[in-house]
């Protein structure tokens, strides 16, 4: 019995380092399953079975809400994300984008009814450099790019800030 209690607390501080490894990997990317989950602890240096990782997606806080491309993705709670962080923006980002557009040089964001006004300001509020500003309305926000920026420069840039960002030119 001590035996398998020494066991237990050495174990503590691997999965304290394991468990800021998923907050990490949830608050960056679209992750849609556990396997790609998984997989991608696996990259970061992490064996774990999936009911290791079902109580750790548990004990975190961590569920699933519905992603702009179809189906779900994890998301952390909202005790996780700190208001004003850039993981806070990348969730109001995904949680209402829809599509992506361009005509000439301006971008056409398409969002969930009454969420453009959170993704306009979660573009604006990531500071990325390509974007002049925004312009929402109720589920469509008009992208102003800096001077001389073509659409896929744009598009890349927004993927730069947003990991599984899916739109583009």
């Amino acid at each position: 019995m001590r035996a398998a209690k020494s066991m237990a607390q050495r174990e503590e501080p691997g999965r304290g380092v394991r468990l800021e490894a998923i907050r990490r990997i949830v608050a960056d990317a679209a992750v849609d399953s556990q396997e790609r989950l998984t997989e991608l602890l696996k990259r970061q240096g992490f064996e774990v079975a999936q009911a290791t990782l079902s109580r750790d997606l548990k004990r975190l806080g961590i569920g699933k809400a519905p992603s702009p491309r179809g189906g779900y993705t994890y998301v952390l709670s909202d005790a996780e994300v700190r208001p004003g962080s850039d993981a806070t923006y990348v969730q109001d980002f995904m949680r209402g984008y829809r599509s992506l557009e361009f005509s000439g040089a301006f971008g056409l964001m398409r969002t969930l009814p009454g969420h453009a006004s959170s993704v306009a300001s979660a573009l604006d509020n990531l500071r990325i450099r390509e974007v002049l500003g925004t312009i929402a309305g109720d589920d469509t926000i008009l992208i102003v790019p800096r001077d001389g920026v073509a659409p896929f420069r744009l598009a890349r840039a927004i993927r730069v800030r947003i990991p599984g960002f899916p739109g583009g030119a």
